[in-house]
């Protein structure tokens, strides 16, 4: 049992780095009486819309724990599937609480610190984005390592990650709604109809847009990738116990977790520049030399146990981590060519900024797409499909650096926005702008990961999932399995299409409220009355919220449904097309939504005209669209892949009511 001791050190020191580095970014200076002010407005928002949202979580918990309970005592279900349910489901709701926290008192921080320069505002907004990292990964190996050292078997924590994988998908699109609902609203009124620059303190709908970073981009992002890395600890645990591997192979997944915590803390280290240009280039660092670091640890693990084949398939999940990012930069960074193309494209007006963005996100699937496959097929050939499964966990255990990559965007996009609506120089503005542009591309980058880590990690809950249920081989001329294969496929686009439809109806109501202001409140637009902000941030509360349950039973719903109506081969079918069609349009939105933003950035940089030209404008109504692509519709896939997989682990043991053996019987 010694081996066990490696992820319950690493995961404690991870939540002791988080606990000093919180400590650091709350000592910082949090700037004059507005900006403070300002700040209060957007935490007091975020903490109301996660109270909120965390309420209908508790209905569901306590609905499904009572079903769990039930089914647990006439033995359908584990004994401990309701607490291990509830553990992950806590823990993914406290990481993303954390993440919360932190990035509602960071940004006011980094926004003063910019008054010492781009350096310090730099470090302040990666420090506060690393709370949220080494958060969610101890919480992660901290909690799945003691369930499984109290409960000794991964197939009676499939409970556990449904916990993780319901709380990531609640979060995911309550958050992903209320951000993008706010900012499509802000922009469309602010930015087109009245000419306001962005975050300018007149426009009622600016608290809104930036309470909402924070609850999708930090809450969200963080249950997100908490869920990520539990279900793929249990994945991989699932296939080393189903394949009887011995005990160093089932633990192995807890190990590497542990590893690359260490890894990461070092890599926390490398990030600083004075150089606008080199902000990306420096976060990058990080990433690329925790890997490197993480990967000797991996070297010597599969030395000690005598298995080379185990690193190979180790590294080409920290390849495919690392590519993944540098694929992700090439088609969202500001600078790059496929950015400046639809900046360029935009002369020609909004439709042809739409046709651009498009066509970019769909172009952007093929080398992602490419480096998933290759480093499937690198995994399986040196180690199985149980490589398959540790290709994913080295891949997510880069989870720390990177959701402190992306939990640095939040923060520096909020800090631009307290420095304008509070008047600082402009001076100030041209240090936060340019971090707030990266902050575009990590948070692209971390979706990127993201989505790549929940391909390979449904892959292996997927061959999970076959093994406990008897399933052989898929045949996709059996016409029950084709027929699951088409209703999976569709899923993603109607979750899409749910989500997306949520974001519009609540942007409406922005649109109205910011109408009705201007109209009503005289003297608003000379900045002599301040603005009802609370109005705004009331009506995108409400609007995520009621909007949640639709997506969430989509995806608790539809493999019960297949399942138990067509049987464990339609369902084999429906998660396999789930998975494809999923990851790919998953790609094709957050890619193709990032590159719209960093256009409409690049035109306010002065480019073709600059800001309140036709052009402009133009790049304004793409972002209206990326931007529930980017940060609602195409992160919450990742989660409902997850739901739809673990619930069918779950349910398999009722396949023996299923319509289909029910028939065969008879």
């Amino acid at each position: 049992m010694e081996i066990i001791i490696v992820p319950l050190v690493a995961s404690m020191l991870a939540l002791l780095y988080a606990a000093i580095a919180a400590l650091f970014v709350l000592k910082q200076e949090k700037g004059n009486k507005k900006m403070e002010e300002i700040a209060k407005g957007i935490r007091q928002g975020a903490t109301a819309f996660i109270k909120r949202e965390y309420r209908s979580i508790f209905l569901f918990w306590l609905v499904l724990v009572i079903i769990f309970s039930v089914a647990a005592y006439f033995k359908v279900l584990p004994s401990a599937t309701p607490i291990a349910f509830t553990v992950g489901a806590a823990g993914s709701a406290l990481a993303g609480y954390i993440g919360m926290e932190i990035s509602v008192r960071a940004n006011v921080k980094a926004a003063k610190a910019a008054e010492s320069g781009l350096k310090k505002s730099l470090h302040v907004a990666f420090v506060g984005g690393s709370v949220t990292g080494m958060s969610v990964v101890g919480l992660a190996l901290l909690g799945f390592t003691v369930m499984f050292m109290i409960y000794k078997s991964p197939l009676v924590l499939i409970g556990f990650g449904f916990g993780a994988s319901l709380v990531s998908l609640f979060a995911r699109v309550g958050g992903g709604i209320y951000t993008k609902g706010a900012d499509v609203g802000a922009d469309l009124v602010g930015k087109t109809e009245i000419g306001l620059p962005e975050d300018d303190p007149r426009n009622p709908a600016v608290i809104a847009d930036n309470v909402g970073d924070n609850v999708g981009d930090c809450a969200g992002m963080a249950a997100d990738l908490y869920e990520s890395y539990v279900i793929t600890v249990l994945a991989s645990m699932l296939i080393a116990q189903l394949f009887k591997l011995p005990y160093t192979a089932l633990v192995l997944p807890l190990v590497i977790g542990g590893v690359a915590i260490i890894a990461s803390i070092i890599g926390t280290f490398v990030v600083g520049t004075s150089d606008k240009r080199k902000i990306w280039s420096t976060l990058y660092r990080s990433i690329l030399i925790s890997g490197l670091l993480a990967g000797i640890g991996f070297f010597a693990l599969a030395l000690v146990m005598g298995q080379l084949g185990y690193f190979t398939a180790m590294l080409a999940g920290i390849v495919v981590a690392v590519l993944l990012a540098q694929i992700t930069g090439h088609y969202t960074d500001k600078d790059s060519k496929a950015v400046l193309e639809i900046a360029e494209e935009s002369k020609g007006g909004a439709g042809t900024n739409i046709i651009a963005g498009v066509a970019n996100g769909m172009r952007a699937t093929l080398f992602p797409v490419i480096t998933i496959v290759a480093g499937i097929l690198v995994s399986y050939i040196f180690a199985g499909v149980y490589g398959i499964a540790i290709a994913a966990m080295a891949m997510l255990s880069l989870t720390g650096i990177i959701v402190a990559v992306d939990s640095y965007g939040p923060i520096t996009d909020n800090a631009g926005g307290i420095a304008e609506m509070s008047g600082m120089s402009e001076s100030v503005r041209a240090i936060t702008d340019p971090l707030d542009a990266v902050g575009n591309t990590t948070k692209a980058v971390t979706k990127g990961f993201a989505i790549g880590a929940a391909a390979l990690a449904a892959l292996s809950l997927f061959v999970a999932f076959a093994s406990v249920s008897g399933i052989q081989t898929i045949d996709i001329l059996n016409p029950f399995v084709i027929t699951g294969l088409f209703i999976g496929a569709m899923i993603p686009f109607v979750f899409s299409g749910i989500t997306m439809r949520a974001v519009g109806r609540a942007a409406s109501k922005i649109v109205e409220e910011v109408r009705h202001q201007v109209k009503t409140k005289k003297g608003l637009l000379q900045g002599k009355v301040l603005p009802d902000y609370a109005r705004a941030v009331d009506i995108t509360t409400k609007e995520a919220i009621r909007s949640l349950m639709a997506p969430a039973l989509l995806g608790i719903l539809s493999p019960i449904v297949v399942g138990l109506l067509l049987g464990k081969l339609a369902l084999g079918g429906l998660l396999a097309g789930v998975i494809v069609s999923g990851l790919v349009l998953a790609i094709m939105m957050t890619t193709g939504g990032a590159a719209w933003d960093n256009a409409k950035k690049y035109v306010e940089e002065g480019h073709f005209g600059g800001k309140g030209t036709d052009v402009h404008k133009a790049t304004v109504v793409g972002d209206t669209v990326g931007d529930p692509f980017k940060d609602t519709a195409g992160p919450g896939i990742n989660p409902l892949i997850k739901v739809i997989n673990t619930v069918s682990l779950l349910i398999f043991p009722l396949f023996v009511y299923s319509l289909p053996a029910m028939m065969h019987v008879l």
